[in-house]
């Protein structure tokens, strides 16, 4: 059974990465669901998959310095920078952004427009309540696509901030990683912030709901299987075209493979959203072309 998540940590799988069989790192986006699928894999095959929830920019890193059969980003590779680096990409499962809170009024509702306003420093109370935003510290692929959403609804936020996996904020509490954003968020009364989903939900935490053309956005699964929620996205794996461990690689391909022909019903329970049969096909195909 998956244990709930642990408020402030970055957990690893296994261990050691000696003594995995599979070792991948990178984004805390999906790391609820891909604990999930490595345990129930090391159940089936006795192979032990060892991940490090260690944000998108430092699995990227981790891939480029070889110390990793697997990267795992929320922020994915153009492909002038995948053929650079010898690396292919594929989205493995889908996840959606929240806000989150912990303000007095736990029914919240927001513009987008208010929330630019908040992380660029001008809105400090809301509802007659200090408002604390909280944010991300590391190289985040979560931030990423919080702050591309937020760059293509405020202009002076796309200005001031910008889109990345790392910028420089002007307010708030810096966290790493989800756990750290849900934490800080949790322990301050005032706080807003963004994490994925799954780790609102299992932490029990407050989410706004989103106020946009007039019309109030839930954050649930119908919203996000209806493209209705501005910020659900793939989170995509990286490998070596040509294996640097082959050994290491094939069992990484046979997991990934094994993933996408069990993993939608464990995605499902842990609210995030299954790639369609036609993007597993593609990437069982990229995958057996990996030498």
């Amino acid at each position: 059974m998956f244990r709930k998540i642990l408020l402030g940590l970055s957990l690893v799988l296994t261990p050691t990465l000696a003594s995995a069989q599979v070792t991948g790192a990178g984004a805390t986006f999906p790391y609820p669901i891909y604990s999930k699928w490595a345990e129930a894999y090391k159940k089936a095959t006795g192979i032990t998959v060892n991940y490090q929830s260690i944000g998108s920019g430092a699995g990227i890193k981790q891939i480029t310095n070889k110390t990793v059969i697997f990267g795992a980003t929320d922020m994915p590779l153009n492909q002038e920078e995948l053929d650079k680096l010898g690396l292919v990409q594929f989205p493995l499962v889908i996840g959606s952004v929240v806000v989150v809170h912990n303000m007095k009024q736990s029914d919240l509702t927001i513009t987008p427009q208010n929330l630019a306003e908040i992380y660029i420093g001008h809105v400090k109370k809301l509802n007659d309540q200090t408002v604390v935003p909280v944010r991300r510290s590391d190289g985040s692929g979560t931030t990423y696509l919080f702050t591309n959403w937020m760059s293509s609804v405020n202009d002076e936020f796309k200005k001031k901030i910008g889109t990345g996996a790392s910028v420089d904020w002007p307010v708030g509490i810096g966290a790493k990683g989800n756990e750290g954003v849900a934490s800080n968020v949790k322990l301050t009364k005032g706080a807003i912030g963004y994490v994925e989903y799954a780790y609102a939900k299992q932490n029990n935490m407050s989410m706004a709901n989103l106020n946009i053309d007039g019309k109030t956005i839930k954050p649930n699964m119908d919203s996000f299987k209806n493209n209705l929620w501005p910020i659900t996205s793939p989170t995509y794996i990286l490998m070596y075209k040509n294996s640097i461990k082959s050994d290491e690689a094939g069992k990484a391909i046979a997991y990934f493979i094994w993933i996408m022909q069990n993993g939608d019903k464990m995605a499902e329970d842990l609210d995030y959203i299954p790639i369609s049969n036609d993007q597993k096909a593609a990437n069982i195909k990229l995958l057996k072309s990996i030498k």
